[in-house]
């Protein structure tokens, strides 16, 4: 038997509780790379908007900063933008650094966004596989206690089989989604710290260009 025919025979045995398990399947795969894709595309734009405007507030050209986040769809551009609005009309470190806060709260859940559903997919998916397993197993004692004995073990072990089968699929999937959320994780924490760090060199830029900032 090929791998695929083995493969297909699989799919079959699992019964009708592999459609819940392939649609919990392709809604997680769907999130999981739409996800990696946006926070891939907010990690790239925020770095290069960055390279650009730093050595612009190194220089104390606010306006021409201004201008970039101005433009800009990244999400360090509205940060910074928000922080050089309020600058215009503050003087104080701590009212500026909580008009970037706010950009912040803005940004975080954007980039947190449907990335739990993959990890709730993973617990939902096993559920499933589990409950497909114990139907299952219901099914095979029940038609079991109705046949003769001599065909008893031979039908026991091919619905207990069929059973596992579920729970099987369910780890195959659970496992990899678990490992893809914390893999998002970790992806949106690292860019949450890039603009945090980029928020504190950005303040710390407006206190030497203008010594009223305190």
């Amino acid at each position: 038997m090929t791998n695929l025919q083995t493969a297909i025979k699989f799919f079959q045995d699992c019964g009708p509780f592999l459609y819940p398990s392939l649609l919990i399947m392709a809604l997680g795969v769907s999130i999981a790379i739409e996800r990696y894709v946006f926070l891939q595309r907010a990690r790239s734009d925020n770095r290069r908007l960055w390279e650009q405007m730093f050595p612009l507030l190194k220089a104390g050209q606010f306006r021409d900063v201004m201008g970039l986040a101005a433009k800009s769809d990244a999400a360090m551009g509205k940060i910074v933008h928000n922080g050089l609005e309020r600058a215009q009309t503050e003087a104080r470190r701590e009212d500026i650094d909580a008009a970037m806060e706010e950009g912040m709260m803005e940004i975080v859940p954007r980039l947190e966004k449907r990335t739990h559903y993959i990890a709730t997919f993973a617990n939902v998916i096993t559920l499933v596989g589990l409950l497909g397993t114990i139907i299952g197993l219901i099914k095979a004692f029940t038609a079991v206690a109705q046949v003769n004995p001599a065909e008893k073990a031979e039908l026991l072990s091919a619905s207990i089989s069929i059973a596992m089968n579920n729970t099987a699929f369910a780890l195959m999937v659970a496992i990899p989604f678990l490992l893809i959320h914390a893999f998002l994780q970790a992806r949106t924490a690292e860019i949450v710290d890039g603009l945090e760090a980029a928020k504190v060199s950005f303040l710390n830029a407006v206190q030497r260009a203008n010594p009223k900032v305190a």
